[in-house]
């Protein structure tokens, strides 16, 4: 299984971290792509990355909720973090960055200016972007397609929208990352990628899985931490939504992942 969103760098991991992830090896987890957020955790993403180079995989970026007037001088260290990752080819994606306006709409502006500028920098580094949208669907989409013909590749994470939108994004030629959401109770995501008359679901050639740790748990382990080994209960929905074995959807999901992210 391959886990393409974990932030495994919390705290909440650290104390045992080489036990967690010989916890997570020994549960069928092979790669983890570990996100960073700003410069201080880009530092973290870095360091864990090294030490466990095997299993785990660096992107960098700004996050949108940690988008200020600022940015420019806040990604600028970012790309100075990562510069090791990209030397050394081991930088994973640009990621998380993107558009959030959820809770306040006060650097809108500085938002979209900061997912342009590092949509640049992963083009120019031939690298995947992992997007997070929240609240922006529009101007997300339509910014990020300004970049389609350029080759922009990657994964819209976290994915709980509509079926128009799962439609729009794979026709950029993007990714949906699918994670606890799908097992949550009151979700309507498996009708979604199902399609309303059950024989025209979103190809599942386009979805990677993920996990979004430590939040974000699926079901029985909701309110939990999350654990990249939970990717488990994600593919049982899955299977369950597509009509295909466990071991069908592990397969191409993990087919997926390995293609969008070079391992």
């Amino acid at each position: 299984m391959i886990d393409t969103h974990a932030h495994i760098y919390d705290e909440q991991y650290m104390p045992d971290i080489e036990g967690y992830l010989a916890q997570q090896c020994a549960a069928g987890v092979s790669h983890i792509v570990v996100p960073a957020t700003d410069a201080t955790s880009s530092a973290h993403v870095l360091s864990l990355c090294r030490r466990f180079p095997e299993m785990c995989h660096p992107a960098f970026g700004l996050h949108p909720e940690d988008v200020g007037a600022d940015y420019a001088e806040q990604i600028d260290l970012i790309k100075q973090l990562a510069q090791p990752a990209i030397d050394a080819g081991v930088m994973a994606a640009v990621g998380e960055i993107g558009l959030d306006y959820h809770f306040s709409t006060e650097y809108k502006r500085e938002q979209q200016l900061a997912l342009r500028q590092q949509v640049e920098w992963a083009l120019s580094l031939d690298l995947p972007v992992i997007i997070h949208n929240r609240d922006s669907t529009d101007d997300c989409l339509n910014l990020l397609s300004d970049y389609t013909a350029r080759g922009l590749r990657g994964v819209m994470h976290c994915f709980s929208g509509s079926r128009e939108t799962a439609e729009r994004i794979i026709q950029m030629g993007l990714y949906i990352g699918i994670g606890g959401v799908l097992t949550f109770k009151n979700s309507k995501l498996a009708w979604q990628l199902q399609g309303a008359d059950r024989y025209k679901p979103v190809p599942l050639e386009r979805i990677v899985l993920e996990t979004d740790s430590p939040y974000m748990a699926p079901v029985p382990h909701r309110g939990e931490r999350n654990e990249s080994s939970y990717i488990r209960y994600v593919i049982s929905k899955l299977a369950e939504t597509y009509r295909l074995s466990e071991e069908e959807i592990e397969q191409v999901t993990d087919n997926n992942a390995r293609q969008l992210f070079g391992f």
